[in-house]
């Protein structure tokens, strides 16, 4: 991914925290995806006074690339107004892996910290489609 790319992908998460709904936690998570036909996609987290239900910015922005058709994730970049980058949850991880196991995913903060993994280090022999099949 050229920094130019990657400069644009952590200004659309950023941007997309701002919009967060977390009256709860107060914890403003943005997130942006690239798919590999180039397009970005982007979601905040939303919370619920049912706590279960809440739902974490990583993933309304991989299902927002999926609605819109745009499957093949390349990276997602995951910005949190915090002094250190936050890695996605397990859930977040699990539902990047239906969609690439190979995605890059690059964690950044406030301070301008960045932690970058593929999703396999995140998350090895993680359970998906190949596991399904017969």
């Amino acid at each position: 991914m050229t920094s130019k790319k990657l400069t644009l992908l952590i200004a659309s998460a950023k941007k997309a925290s701002a919009k967060a709904y977390c009256p709860y936690s107060k914890f403003k998570v943005g997130a942006a995806v690239l798919t590999k036909s180039g397009k970005i996609f982007t979601a905040c987290n939303v919370e619920n006074a049912s706590y279960g239900l809440c739902s974490c910015a990583e993933r309304n922005a991989v299902f927002n690339a999926v609605s819109s058709g745009d499957m093949d994730i390349a990276a997602i970049v995951i910005y949190t107004p915090t002094k250190t980058p936050t890695t996605p949850c397990g859930a977040c991880r699990q539902v990047i892996n239906e969609f690439n196991p190979k995605t890059e995913i690059i964690c950044c903060c406030k301070t301008g910290k960045r932690l970058k993994f593929t999703l396999y280090e995140l998350i090895p022999r993680a359970f998906g489609p190949k596991n399904l099949k017969k």
